[in-house]
Formats: C-alpha cells, structure tokens, sequence
C-alpha cells in the first residue's frame, strides 16, 4: 500500500479500502495533494455497523467508572500527543499551529467532561411513591450511534460527538470529513491505546453514498452531524424518517452589535480575531459588525481598516501568521466569488484581500482579510454564509435595529454585543433570539459542560451537542416501578392506576 494511501479504522484495526473510490487531500499551504483516502461503500459503512454491534454489548456492560478510566488515559494521551495532533491537523486543514491546539483542546475538554460519567448517568429514586410501591429511572445506551463531522474542526468536533456517546455506553461511528482526514483516524489510535475496546470508536471515511449508508442503516440509532444548512436539514429529514434520533448543526450568519459606548479598541480586538481566526472557516466566527449609530461606525471603520491591512497571512507553520490558507483551491475561489458578488450588489468592498499571494508558496489556497461596508439585509453576502476571511459591516440606527437584524436572520447560531451598559446587555440577553450570546464576549461557545447549539436553520433537532444535553441525546430513560408481595390484596383494578 502506498505510504500516501489512508485506510479506514474498523475493529481496532486500519482497513484498506475496497470500493474503488477515492478522494485527494490536500496541504492547503503548498496545494500539493498528499495523499488519498477511500471512499467507503454501503458495503463497507454495513460491515463497520456489523462490528460495533458486536462490540457495544460488552462496552454497556462495563460499569461507568472504568469507563471514564478510559477516558481519564485518553485525556493524558492527548496532552501527550497535542503537538502531533496540531501538525497533522494544520498540516491538512490550513490553520496555524496555535489555533490548531485550540481545536485539540476544545475536544480534549469534552473528553475530560465525560470522566464524570458515573455521575452523569445516575437516574432517579422515589421511595414510597405509593403503598409499598417504589419508582426509579436509569439512563440506558441506545446501541450503535454515528457522526458526520466537518472539516473545520477535525479534531474538536468529532470529541464533540464521539466523547460523550462512547462514555454512556454505546459503539460510534466517525465519517469525518474527507478534506482532512487523518487527526480522526490518529483519534481512533489514541483511544485504542487508552484501552477502549476494538470495535468501540470506528472511523469510516466517505462522501455522501457513505452518509446515506449511515442514514438508512437500520441498526445506528443515533446521529449527530455538523455543516452546512441545506446538508443539516437533509440529514436531519431523511435521518428522522428512518427513526434515528438526529441532532443536525447548520451553517451561520454571527453578528456583533457595537453600542455606541462600548469600549471602541476592545470591540476592534474583538472582531479582528473573531472574523479572521482560521480564516474565516468557523461556525461561530462574526462575519457581521453592526455599529449603532454613525459615529459608532464612523470609528468602528476607521480603526479596522489599517487592523485588517495589515494582517498576517501564512503558511501553517508560521508562528507569527495570523491566520493561514483556506482548505481547498475550490473553497477560495467560491469565497472570492462571494466578494465580486458583494461588489456587484452595490456594497462598497474597503479592504480587499483577493489578490494576495504568499512567496514560496504561490500555490496555497491563500487570500487577505476583506472587509465590506454599507452593507445591507437585501444582499446575499448578508443573507449566506461566505466562510471565509470577510467581515461586513451593516449599519444599524439604533439599539432596537440592530438586535432585530439577528433575531430576523435565518440563521441563528451565534451572536454578541460590546456595550459598558449593564442593563443594555441583560436587555440583550433576554431578547435576542439566538442560540448562543456573547456580551463583550466575540464568540460565545460555551464551556464543556454547558450545551453548544444554534436556533433555527443553525439547528435541527431537540437536543444540543456536550453538556447534559449529549448524555440526553446518547441515553434512553427507563422508568420502573416496582412493588414487592407483602402480603397486601388489593384485587382486581380496572381503571388507570394511581397512587393514593
């Protein structure tokens, strides 16, 4: 097998694919391909399907504390391992190496969330609930359970999904993305190694006749999928019509509303990493300044446009760079062409960073920061999700115009405010309609043990991703009630029970 040929990991073991299929991946700083990976059959998803069954019975009946031993290795395994992690990760995705450990971490903290299994899965006791009788609840894996992660977080997100499933008892199935591929399946060497059995954690790598597979398959109960919108809501339809439980993350739209009193080079610092980090392509990046009042603006303007200038672009292994290559030569000319769109709409492009080119590495995936003002709700640089390293700003008349622009956008997965107001911002709070806020805060994603999710077309399905919600999501309630003989007759009852 050729050293450049990736595998599927199945059983515990890498499996060369059989389909025939395959996909190229690329090194987003040089654009060179290096390597290709299999694109798996039905075939191929059914067989892996066929070894998680086998191997979640014996998983489930592991009691939760050695469970969470696992994870307690596999914790310090990637702390061992986050230098490599980050390499191979910005290797194939593009971001720098700092940000890339950032993404390890966020997936390692939802590891180390799910060492408090024991505690998380405790259900409930009522002693007494009526004569003799005695009501408990425990929380049950639901079988073999599946994610279709993104490439934009190849490390994160997969923890996101695979971390908790795996701690409440259940096999899981990885379909990461086929752009970056190999932190997954290094992800799947690490949990081996940490003792989780053969079988428990399989990577199986596809496009989409692998995600119908997982879809249609009768025996995955469950499946989490993250991207964009149109792809989430199918996910989610054709998921549910099978009987899955489906939670399914959109794309976004994140606005930042910049009071006219807020701290001006605070707001600036703010949405120069929020908007630029890893190039845009984040899920919760603010890809909308909203300045309240001219003068706000006027300064807000005023103070981004050297800030943007004078960015950092570089290869991945820069340690100075601010934010490197996009991931695909396709995904920079889709971004690029979103920019000629604004320009054709009429919104007036300040800083235009199409036409950079890194010395060295004239065949990257790379572009500048741009930025556009005079933006407005009608334009589809507003209305979609561009993904990439452009900021527009909308300016807003007032408080009340402003927090309407996010509460009528169709996407609602993020959105901030920078004001010294206290009553302002829990004013914010309350009222916007959007999943997550931030006040003074440019990206609000919550912390491990909190829940992680979007409001409308960021979002479908009941039940957000980490936090309680994941052990939720991954677990079945089972009500008992229980009443041993004692001796008592209470004959024959023909209406509903109840307790008196």
């Amino acid at each position: 097998m050729p050293a450049n040929e990736l595998t599927h990991f199945i059983g515990g073991k890498h499996e060369a694919g059989t389909s025939g299929r395959f996909g190229d991946v690329y090194q987003p700083m040089t654009g060179e391909i290096i390597a290709r990976v299999p694109l798996a059959s039905t075939d191929e998803l059914r067989a892996a399907v066929k070894v998680a069954k086998a191997a979640q019975i014996d998983w489930a009946n592991t009691n939760p504390q050695r469970r969470a031993r696992v994870f307690m290795r596999f914790v310090d395994l990637l702390n061992t391992h986050m230098d490599e992690l980050a390499e191979l990760l910005a290797r194939e995705h593009g971001k720098t190496i700092p940000d890339a450990k950032g993404d390890v971490q966020r997936g390692l903290e939802v590891a180390e969330f799910a060492i408090g299994i024991p505690h998380l899965l405790k259900g409930e006791y009522t002693e007494n609930a009526g004569p003799g009788i005695d009501i408990y609840s425990m929380r049950q894996p639901l079988g073999v359970v599946a994610g279709i992660t993104p490439f934009n977080f190849p490390a994160m997100i997969p923890l996101w999904k695979a971390a908790p499933a795996i701690a409440c008892g259940n096999a899981f199935i990885l379909k990461p993305s086929e752009r970056d591929p190999t932190v997954p399946l290094r992800l799947a060497e690490l949990f081996q190694e940490a003792g989780l059995p053969d079988g428990v954690f399989n990577v199986v790598n596809g496009d989409k006749e692998a995600v119908d597979a997982i879809l249609d398959d009768p025996e995955i109960a469950a499946v989490g999928f993250v991207g964009s919108s149109d792809i989430a809501q199918y996910v989610y339809s054709r998921g549910a019509t099978t009987g899955k439980r489906v939670q399914a993350f959109g794309g976004a739209k994140n606005h930042m509303i910049v009071m006219p009193d807020a701290d001006m080079d605070q707001a600036v610092d703010a949405l120069i990493g929020a908007s630029f980090g890893s190039a845009g392509e984040r899920c919760m990046a603010i890809s909308v300044a909203v300045p309240v009042g001219e003068q706000a603006a006027s300064q807000l303007r005023e103070r981004l446009v050297p800030r943007i200038e004078s960015l950092k672009v570089g290869p991945s292994t820069s340690l100075d760079a601010d934010f490197g290559p996009l991931v695909t030569k396709a995904h920079l000319e889709r971004v690029k062409g979103y920019v000629t769109t604004g320009i054709d709409e009429g919104a007036e492009l300040v800083v235009d960073g199409r036409e950079f080119s890194m010395q060295g590495y004239e065949n990257g995936f790379y572009m500048g920061g741009c930025l556009f003002d005079r933006v407005t709700p009608d334009m589809r640089i507003y209305r979609e999700e561009i993904f990439g390293p452009v900021l527009s700003m909308v300016r807003a008349a007032d408080y009340n115009e402003a927090i309407n622009l996010a509460n009528s956008h169709e996407y609602a997965n993020g959105v901030a405010i920078f004001t010294r107001d206290g009553d302002a911002a829990r004013d914010f709070a309350s009222k916007v309609e959007v999943g997550m806020v931030g006040i003074n805060v440019p990206i609000p994603v919550p912390l491990a043990y909190y829940t992680f999710g979007g409001w409308r077309r960021s979002g479908f399905g009941d039940l957000n991703q980490h936090g309680p919600d994941a052990i939720r999501f991954y677990t079945r309630t089972k009500t008992v009630t229980s009443r041993w003989p004692s001796g008592i007759k209470d004959g024959a009852q023909f209406e509903i029970p109840v307790m008196k």
